[in-house]
Order: C-alpha cells, then structure tokens, then sequence
C-alpha cells in the first residue's frame, strides 16, 4: 500500500486533474491531459488495492529462474495486473468521449443543427466513429490478451487475434477514407513511378502492422520493466511527434490531434503501472499489458496516417524481432523461455543459452551469419562432459569454439548457442549485469532509438520525399 504521504500526493494530483478536465471543457487538448494525470493517480491507487485479490484468484508467478527477479524475499507476485491500467485507460476514453465533441452538443444533450447556429458545421461523425471503433478495437484486444493470461494462448494463434481486433478500425477507416494508395520513395520512382494502388494490400498491411505492434512489445520483454519502460518511451516520442504538427497548418493536425487524445491518457496509466513494475517490481504485467500498449500503437498510428513514423519508433523492437526470426519459426530449436539466467553466486544475469542439433543445412547457414556478424556465441559438446541441472539452467562443464576442429570426444550434431533476444545480446557483448542495470540499457537503446527516428523522419525524409510530401 501507499504510505500516508504518497496517498495524499496522490490525491491532490487527482483533484488537481478533475479541476482541468473541468475547466477546460472546450479545450480537448487539456482534457486529455487532465484524463492522463487522472489515470495515472487511479492506476497508482487501485494496483496495490487489488493485488490481494489477483492473487486469490490464482492471478500470482513465483519468483523462479523465469521471473529472475533477485530479491531477499522470494514472495509470489501478481501477474495480469495489466488489466487494471487498460481497464482505467478505457474508463478514461468513455469519459473523454464527449469533449472533442463539445460545440456541437447542447446542454439538453442535443446536438446542435446547421438551422440553429450556421456558423458550426455539421457534426463529425465520421471522427466520433473513428474515436468509437478505437475504442472498440483496444477493449477487444485487451479482452483477448487476458484470456491469453489465463489459458496460455498457442503463439499460432496470438498472430490471429490482433488481426481479429483490428477488424472495427480497418472498416471505420476503409469508410471514412478508402485511400489504400502509397507515395513511393523517389529513389525507387523509376522502377514504380510516383503513385502505387495497394488496393486490398493496404488494409492487409495496417493488419499486419496490428500483429507487429503487438507481438513486438511481448516479444521484448522478460525483465522487471521493460515491457512498461519501452511503451512508455515509444508513447511519449509519439506525443512529441504529433506536438510537432499542432501548430502548422498541416491537413494532418486533426489525425495529430487524435493521436494525442489517445496517447496522453496511456502514457498516464503507463506511468502509474511502471511505478509497481519497475526493478524490484511489486506486480507483472502480463500478456494483457503488452497487447493492448501494442494495439494502441496501431491504432494511433493508423488513424494519425503516420504508420511509417510509428514503424520508426519501433526500430528496437524490429531488430528484436528480425533477430530472434530463425527460433520464432522453428529454422532452429526455440526453448519456451529465452530470458536471462540468474547467477546465484553473482546474484546477477547472464545470457541464456540453448541446445540445438547442427543438422539441418539452413539452421547451420543462419548460425554461421550470425557468428560472422558477431550476433552469436556459439561452443560444441563434448560427449565426456556431465551435464548438471541447476535452476533449470543447463550448465556444461566443457565446451569448445564452433570453428574448432572435431575431435573424436565431440558430438558433431549437437551445439549450444545463445538465445537471439536483443536482452541476451546485451548480456553477451557487455557481460552480466544486475537486472536493474539491464532495464535501464534496455531504456536506453529504446530512447536512442527514437532519436534515430526523428533524425530519420526530420532531416533525411528529404532524401525520399519532396517538401509537400510528393
């Protein structure tokens, strides 16, 4: 629980929250401001008031080799308690609703017509149902996160479920807009000229990008924090980026302006999980956490028509992504878990390893790229050597370089290789680290990630596209 000063710290907050979403109601902007702070303090106040009851529910990891969490008291700790910041980011929307919509209303709930007042146009409602079919598609997504929480969705099907929840946003925006044509880069206009059609190919790819988005952030994760920490940065370069557009007279200042409506209120809940899930972390997020921070990605992405820019701010997660692509597909053997490993001497961690057979050609193409390209530790094992089991960890007593030559004591077929995570790749090149250490590596490779995202999209977009776009 909170002590007596962070409640009454809270609190204020809060009430200094409802004093600007009330006082700004013609100002959606503020609003949405207001609706962070306020979702941030309800976020920090129902956490610790529910975790008991997560728990009683069976909603509860022991802290073991999966969770590395290194601590003195190894307590279990709530899991799912991503449930509880979506479940206050959709509150927050709900009640946001009616502000972006406020000129147009009535104070008997009506809605203003051209006769009464020929100066206001006719209501949006073209952006109230992109607003509603956000909506819409998030609580869907968390839905199914949870239940991947409680049954332990197959990976085959979590690439069908965001593609499910996308489903209300492509048809609200194949509706309101129906543009599926792409601006191609001018290096590549000689060969497909200014314009292309994707027709059918363009809803398939903001699809897609539904199923990136969310798999990327669950992918990236297995560390108190990093599954918070790199939404939290990736959702404050969006609001940086849609700020950028606020004060031109950019056609694209409405979809910004969407974007924010959307993005502050996460990076409010965000904060206030992060708080509990920051190294040593009092609850786990969850699968729930990590689709629906996915899916909001995509949706705002989607409805701002910035998807090129937000795939930008994913440039971790794709190399993440492209990196642990040969376990994902099964090229080589993939174990169910590829977190670190915690060494209970040094009581920090260390690169997990795992035992794959060298037989198949391609697995073997793949590791010797990777050894090339310095992405790969990789030893055989000897048959002589004992095999010792120890926090579920493999530990072997002998091993040689993979570029050794073969000796009779060897078993050709079988090598150990680290595990392809971008969090195991650190490890390897850096050496162990204690986790707190690790998050905050992670935090900032995400953050200059970013930074490479807007020098790419500010000062070389001119290379690719013309001034206007064009």
């Amino acid at each position: 629980m909170l002590s007596t000063t962070a409640s009454l710290t809270v609190t204020s907050v809060a009430a200094l929250a409802l004093v600007i979403i009330f006082n700004t109601v013609h100002d959606p902007l503020l609003a949405a401001l207001g609706f962070a702070l306020l979702g941030c303090m309800i976020t920090l106040r129902l956490i610790p008031a529910l975790k008991d009851s997560f728990k009683k529910a069976g909603r509860q990891n022991e802290l073991t080799y999966n969770q590395i969490t290194i601590t003195t008291n190894l307590m279990s700790r709530p899991e799912s308690m991503g449930v509880v910041c979506a479940t206050v980011y959709l509150v927050c929307l709900f009640l946001f609703i009616p502000f972006p919509f406020m000129e147009w209303l009535t104070g008997s709930g009506g809605i203003l017509s051209r006769k009464e007042v020929f100066h206001i146009p006719t209501f949006p409602h073209d952006k109230l149902g992109e607003f509603l079919s956000a909506i819409l598609s998030l609580q869907s997504m968390i839905f199914l996160g949870f239940a991947d929480d409680v049954f332990d969705i197959r990976w085959r099907y979590k690439l069908l479920l965001p593609t499910i929840a996308s489903i209300p946003l492509l048809m609200v925006y194949y509706v309101n807009f129906g543009v599926t044509y792409i601006v191609v880069p001018i290096p590549l206009r000689f060969l497909f000229g200014r314009i292309v059609d994707l027709g059918v190919f363009y809803y398939l790819y903001m699809s897609m990008m539904a199923v990136f988005c969310t798999n990327s952030i669950n992918i990236l994760a297995g560390i108190n924090g990093v599954e918070a920490g790199q939404s939290l940065v990736i959702g404050i370069s969006i609001a940086i980026n849609d700020w950028l557009f606020l004060n031109g007279a950019d056609p694209a200042v409405e979809a910004h302006l969407l974007s924010l409506f959307l993005i502050l209120p996460f990076i409010g809940v965000t904060i206030g999980l992060l708080f509990y899930n920051w190294y040593p972390s009092k609850v786990f997020v969850g699968d729930t956490y990590c689709y629906f921070a996915g899916m909001t990605f995509a949706v705002v992405g989607i409805l701002g028509h910035f998807s090129k820019t937000m795939l930008l701010f994913f440039i971790p997660q794709i190399f993440n992504f492209l990196y642990s692509a040969p376990q994902l597909f099964k090229l080589m053997d993939c174990p169910r878990h590829r977190m670190p490993k915690l060494n209970a001497k040094t009581r920090k961690l260390e690169y997990s390893r795992a035992r794959i057979k060298s037989s198949s050609l391609l697995s073997l193409l793949i590791l010797k790229i990777f050894s090339g390209l310095r992405l790969a530790k990789i030893t055989k094992i000897k048959r002589k050597e004992k095999i010792q089991q120890q926090d579920s960890e493999l530990t072997f007593t002998e091993t040689e370089k993979f570029n050794n030559e073969d000796d009779d004591d060897t078993d050709s077929n079988m090598i150990e290789v680290n595990n392809f995570t971008l969090i195991n790749l650190i490890l390897l090149k850096f050496g162990p680290m204690h986790e707190h250490t690790l998050t905050i590596t992670v935090m900032i490779i995400q953050i200059l990630g970013s930074a490479l995202a807007f020098f790419v999209r500010y000062r070389l977009v001119h290379f690719f596209y013309k001034e206007d776009g064009s």
